[in-house]
């Protein structure tokens, strides 16, 4: 086969997604289409083409295999959604008095409640997280509200519990080690 001859690939995505992936008025798709295939105007001829069916099938064209791996990527940056139980590195992008925010990719962002940022007790948000810290979370679900969760502690390795103080023994063990020595 040529490497000039179209080429196509297939995959699936949220159909509740899609219209994230076209835009407000068709700008973000427009966008992806540009960008991905290094042209100024979707109707020039290099430009990878895109269908976006209602099903959630996305297929994309191109003679270049690499302007389609690009094009993939870009969709599916966009179309990404958080698992649950997954980690995840986040950035601190706002703190309050009750938690911070993190964003996990451009357009993902969730709360880490302050009772989720340590496994001890902790009084002021700041005293653990700054603006701009790159912090690892697990992602807990979704509120009511369709907002994310995330908890800082339960991405954290758990704390050892201290040993229980046992009963002081006398101390006869250097007794030992000198007999040992001796023979």
């Amino acid at each position: 086969v040529s490497e000039y001859a179209p080429k196509m690939e297939t995959f699936m995505i949220n159909p509740a997604k899609i219209k994230d992936v076209i835009g407000k008025g068709g700008e973000t798709i427009t966008k992806i289409i540009c960008d991905a295939s290094n042209v100024t105007e979707v109707t020039n001829i290099n430009a990878v083409k895109v269908e976006l069916e209602d099903d959630g099938r996305v297929i994309i064209y191109h003679s270049d295999k690499e302007i389609i791996e690009k094009t993939r990527k870009m969709i599916e940056e966009i179309t990404r959604e958080v698992e649950v139980d997954k980690i995840y590195d986040a950035k601190v992008v706002k703190i309050e008095s009750f938690g911070c925010f993190v964003q996990l990719w451009p357009g993902c962002e969730g709360l880490v409640h302050i009772s989720e940022l340590a496994h001890e007790r902790v009084e002021k948000t700041e005293d653990v997280v700054s603006l701009g810290d790159e912090i690892i979370v697990k992602a807990l679900g979704t509120d009511k509200k369709g907002r994310q969760n995330f908890s800082r502690k339960e991405a954290l390795p758990k704390p050892k519990k201290a040993p229980k103080a046992k009963k002081e023994e006398p101390e006869q063990p250097e007794e030992q080690e000198v007999q040992e020595e001796n023979n």
